[in-house]
């Protein structure tokens, strides 16, 4: 059996490079859905809500943790900046479920002072870390 053809994926934040290796498929929520990336993609940049990559690599899937960024797709690369990235390994289950239910109460208030669109990022990113966590010890 010929072997699968890769496309190198790079995750970066401001502060580090958090993933860089050659991947088989990588799926990821962009600003207008759900988009998937093989080698060979045809160029692209585009925006990421708030979410997680999926990376399919060999027999291995798993995800990581995002905040809102970008994505440019080249043939032979994948690069992605964001604010924030998580493998599943890094997160803190119970912080992240403590974040969800201070998020779920800040909406929740019928206050002034609450910056709902804030608390709605906030919420959207522990929905997000909660789910990379509890999907990383599924075998695939």
């Amino acid at each position: 059996m010929a072997a699968r053809k890769k496309i190198r994926l790079d995750v970066v934040t401001p502060e580090e490079k958090v993933y860089s290796e050659d991947i088989n498929v990588l799926e990821a929520t962009a600003i207008d859905g759900l988009i998937g990336i093989l080698p060979n993609h045809a160029p692209l940049v585009t925006s990421l809500k708030i979410g997680y990559l999926k990376i399919i690599k060999k027999d291995e899937e798993f995800e990581i943790a995002i905040s809102e960024g970008f994505m440019e797709v080249q043939p032979d690369q994948i690069n992605v900046v964001v604010r924030t990235a998580e493998l599943p390994h890094e997160i803190d289950l119970s912080r992240a479920e403590k974040a969800k239910k201070r998020a779920e109460e800040r909406l929740e208030a019928k206050s002034d002072r609450v910056d709902y669109m804030r608390a709605e990022a906030a919420l959207k990113r522990a929905i997000s870390r909660i789910k990379v966590a509890r999907n990383q010890d599924r075998s695939y």
